[in-house]
């Protein structure tokens, strides 16, 4: 099982995994410039991996992304990127698109370093002051459970969250500014770099269990956009 994985949330990262071993990886840091990076980066992956420079010639059997939630424009970068490279791939092998929340990722990630039984707030910036949440347990040691739905608002939210069920904040960058003197006082749990890698195990568990329903691609943005556009990707 070979798979591409990709995520916008925040930067633009690109893995590819063979039988749940990373392979090769591409990133770029900008939290902008979403739908100019996505190509160049999973070009640069293909020929990390050793494979061939044409996504239709490397072997490719899933293509995973991120859904968010994460600003209008990156994210529907990212996931327009991901339906034309499964379009692509599809003209070969019927090749799928499956979604994972960025979230979902964010916390699976922190529990992996924590005891199984923990309960973790992952968070990411909304920016406008705000952070996006969710509160998250272990569901096996591959996947992740939703209590609640995902939420976006400000920080004072999130702590009367974690007052009423304690836990961990893990977050999948460096603590926004303008929440961290809160989050201070708050506990703080592992702080990790999004890896799209983690979304092949999230899939795998997913679909072994029958929730296809839980894979979709389409986008969590929680909020209206600010931007209008249609970013395209050309492989």
């Amino acid at each position: 099982m070979r798979e591409i994985a990709l995520d916008t949330q925040s930067a633009t990262a690109v893995a590819i995994i063979e039988d749940g071993r990373v392979i090769a990886r591409a990133h770029n840091d900008s939290g902008r410039h979403h739908a100019e990076s996505i190509t160049p980066l999973v070009r640069e992956a293909l020929q990390a991996a050793g494979l061939p420079a044409q996504l239709a010639d490397a072997g490719i059997d899933r293509v995973l992304v991120g859904t968010g939630p994460a600003p209008f424009t990156g994210l529907r970068a990212g996931l327009v990127s991901a339906r034309v490279l499964a379009r692509v791939l599809a003209r070969v092998a019927g090749v799928p698109a499956y979604g994972v929340s960025a979230l979902d990722v964010i916390a699976r990630q922190g529990l992996d370093l924590l005891p199984p039984d923990t309960r973790v707030y992952a968070i990411a910036d909304a920016r406008r002051r705000e952070l996006y949440w969710g509160s998250y347990l272990a569901a096996g040691p591959d996947d992740v459970t939703l209590e609640g739905r995902l939420e976006v608002g400000d920080v004072a939210s999130l702590l009367a969250a974690m007052r009423h069920a304690p836990g961990l904040v893990v977050a999948g960058a460096p603590i926004p500014a303008h929440s961290a003197p809160a989050l201070a006082r708050a506990d703080l749990g592992p702080q990790i770099e999004l890896d799209p890698a983690v979304m092949s195990r999230i899939v795998a568990t997913r679909l072994t269990r029958g929730e296809s329903d839980r894979l979709g691609t389409d986008p969590l943005y929680l909020r209206r956009p600010d931007i209008q556009g249609q970013p395209t990707a050309r492989l």
